[in-house]
């Protein structure tokens, strides 16, 4: 099945696992972060974190919700899907989810927020249930 829809799918797939593996690895770089003694280590923990949200997260974000809206706009009987709306109301969760982590991330670094190791691994936890919700709707698709 060479067709648009099926592009579109894979490029979608690609950007999750990519949204995906970012966003978990990056909520535990936070939380050794949180709990790191030396200055130097903190430092070199922080430029990973910004790779992995930069250069791995919002990137595949980014590539995930185009080819989303592709495969929606080339495929519009997707939209009458019930699971498709759980679907998307669970990845509008994923999406402030992302951005708690990165915006506490970054207040942290600028000095204006503490950055605890609980919350990172809430994050971290929250966004690893979603995952699993959003995957099983796709993949089951319940309703």
């Amino acid at each position: 099945m060479n067709s648009p829809t099926a592009w579109a799918l894979v490029f979608h797939v690609v950007g999750f696992v990519f949204w995906m593996a970012g966003l978990m690895v990056a909520t535990q770089v936070m939380a050794a972060e949180a709990v790191e003694p030396s200055a130097e280590a903190r430092r070199a923990l922080e430029r990973l974190e910004r790779v992995l949200f930069k250069g791995v997260a919002h990137p595949g974000a980014a590539i995930t919700v185009v080819a989303g809206i592709t495969v929606v706009a080339i495929q519009p009987g997707y939209l009458y899907q019930r699971w498709l709306h759980a679907k998307l109301t669970l990845v509008a969760v994923l999406i402030a989810l992302d951005l708690m982590a990165w915006y506490r991330a970054r207040e942290y670094h600028a000095g204006a927020a503490q950055l605890r190791r609980g919350f990172c691994k809430g994050i971290h936890a929250a966004i690893a249930t979603v995952f699993l919700g959003i995957v099983i709707l796709v993949m089951i698709k319940p309703f």
